[in-house]
């Protein structure tokens, strides 16, 4: 059969590949918007713990029937801040066994239910009147769309597949010596590596072993090469996410990589204990069965199935205590001066407190944490070399971190609590959120100017009024003992934008209108931030933040360990 190579190759797979990278993209941005806390919390039921999350991994794994699909959706939840690195590793591990236990249901057509539920949910996304809705919509569609972007590349290769040359190579491997071994595993990899999926391939391999076209032992050897090359999936989903999905992947090719080669070695003496252990299901998987009147080989399957399980177990049982390890290794991988701006996602001071006096720190040790970050964006604004890369990650990373201040605080109020300390929850609520608008306005500030490109004397006007916020959030940001108290007033800062605007009306020529339109936007967010930083201020003065240490040891001794249901752990 002629295969017409651009329209039933290439077409296919560069379109199923940029769907693919799409949906991950729409999966990973669903869920960052949608209710972050929540899902931190009951994935941290589901995969806490490194032995959870092998459970949770398998068992999912085993239920959808896809790997790939699992370990896409873990690399997801990494670069969207969901799950950590250490829980990720472990689910990894957990899908590479739940994988196995379904081999008999090889290659599920999944792809055209794919495209319309991605159709049914891009239709709720447009027409959802909420954004919770519609971010649900987003996450749906986005991984309705891997699924589809995977049938596509995959049916795309389908035809290379099918051609005479290409089953003529693999009929001729032979897995009698070390060398030839190593050799059909990569081409099981390849092979896996073009079309995203392991089960795909065990299937070919398990239809050709029971045809007799390849030998049941070499057959068995093309599964650990499709366990090898089903983690080029990870590892291109992660291609233009953070740098711990990337490291997510890592681990999944990692943990692959290692098993194999700690596998080869042992292959022929694994194959005798493989032909001990078939004998408990129907016998020698190499003597053939006269079917009409042809040879077959019908307990080949049977044996690459059973192999392909023991492997995956036997893999996890061995790396499984070296998780920690591993997150240490690959917390390494890709390390750069970038690596030194702290991740502001995850609250650092948050931890239980046994009495209000030590929550209170807590939050405002935190809070002041939060306020340095929002700093960042006037960092970002003067397009330092240090400052985070992308204003819109940034603030996605702040808004977590803010909405982890605000459940922490929120969890201090208790049946029958004093009027006073009720008082001071409250306002440390309402400092939280002037904070929040006061983050929300820096991040209009460096996303304005991200936008929008200044001439030199349009730059000049931005950099004073980016300069007098700077000098403004001095007021409210923790700085060192010996650095000189800024007042947070906020009208001789304002009339000061006044001279700067004047300065703006007054320019000529040079100032194109684009640019002077962008500029007196500047001013106003200028403004709102003056405000903000002054509320701020009024509101630590308006409220004592210190806890009397009588009424703290009595709280203590009353309540017990203050915080332990409520807290957010750091």
């Amino acid at each position: 059969m002629q295969v017409d190579i651009f329209t039933q190759v290439i077409v296919p797979v560069i379109g199923g590949l940029g769907i693919f990278m799409l949906g991950l993209e729409f999966m990973s941005n669903g869920i960052q918007n949608l209710a972050v806390n929540k899902m931190r919390a009951l994935l941290a039921k589901i995969a806490g713990t490194p032995v959870k999350g092998v459970l949770a991994g398998t068992f999912i794994t085993g239920i959808i029937q896809s790997s790939t699909a699992m370990t896409v959706m873990v690399v997801g939840l990494v670069n969207a801040g969901v799950i950590g690195l250490r829980p990720a590793i472990s689910v990894i591990m957990g899908a590479n066994i739940g994988t196995t236990l379904g081999n008999g249901l090889i290659a599920l057509p999944l792809g055209p239910l794919g495209l319309l539920l991605a159709g049914i949910f891009a239709l709720l996304h447009i027409f959802a009147k909420t954004d919770k809705v519609k971010n649900i919509a987003l996450a749906c569609m986005g991984f309705a769309l891997i699924f589809y972007g995977l049938n596509l590349m995959t049916g795309g290769l389908r035809p290379l597949r099918a051609m005479p040359e290409v089953m003529g190579v693999i009929s001729s491997l032979k897995a009698d010596t070390y060398l030839s071994l190593i050799y059909c595993v990569l081409i099981a990899a390849g092979i896996t590596a073009m079309i995203h999926s392991s089960s795909a391939t065990i299937g070919i391999v398990m239809g050709l072993g029971a045809a007799g076209i390849l030998d049941w032992k070499t057959a068995v050897a093309f599964s650990l090469g499709a366990d090898l090359g089903t983690t080029i999936t990870s590892w291109m989903a992660s291609l233009n996410l953070s740098k711990n999905a990337k490291r997510a992947a890592y681990a999944h090719i990692s943990f692959n990589i290692i098993g194999v080669a700690i596998t080869i070695p042992l292959f022929f003496v694994s194959m005798d204990i493989l032909t001990w252990a078939m004998q408990w299901f129907g016998g020698n998987p190499g003597v053939p069965v006269i079917k009409d009147g042809k040879e077959t080989f019908p307990l080949v399957p049977v044996a690459i199935g059973l192999y392909s399980t023991f492997f995956n177990i036997f893999n996890t049982v061995l790396l499984f205590p070296f998780v920690g390890v591993f997150e240490r290794v690959l917390s390494r991988v890709g390390a750069s001066s970038v690596d030194d701006i702290e991740d502001y996602s995850t609250p650092r001071f948050l931890a239980k407190a046994t009495d209000h006096a030590h929550a209170v720190a807590n939050i405002q040790q935190e809070t002041g944490r939060y306020l340095q970050a929002s700093q960042l964006f006037l960092d970002i604004a003067r397009a330092k070399p240090d400052a985070p890369e992308k204003s819109d990650e940034h603030y996605a990373a702040i808004d977590v971190l803010n909405r982890d201040i605000r459940a922490y605080t929120s969890g201090m109020f208790t049946p029958e609590m004093p009027y006073a300390r009720a008082d001071l929850v409250a306002s440390l609520i309402e400092e939280e959120d002037f904070t929040a608008s006061l983050g929300e306005t820096l991040y209009q500030i460096a996303r304005r100017i991200e936008r929008q490109p200044f001439g030199e004397p349009g730059r000049q006007v931005v950099d004073s009024i980016v300069d007098q916020v700077a000098e403004a959030m001095r007021a409210i940001v923790p700085a060192g003992q010996d650095a000189p108290i800024v007042s947070a007033e906020a009208e001789p800062r304002i009339a000061a934008l006044t001279a700067v605007r004047e300065r703006c009306l007054r320019l000529g020529a040079e100032l194109p209108w684009v640019e002077r339109g962008a500029i007196l936007a500047l001013l106003g967010s200028a403004e709102r931030a003056f405000f903000l930083i002054e509320r701020i201020e009024e509101e630590r003065r308006s409220v004592s933040r210190v806890v009397p240490v009588s009424e703290t040891s009595k709280q203590s001794r009353e309540a017990g360990d203050f915080g332990a249901a409520a807290a957010v752990p750091a």
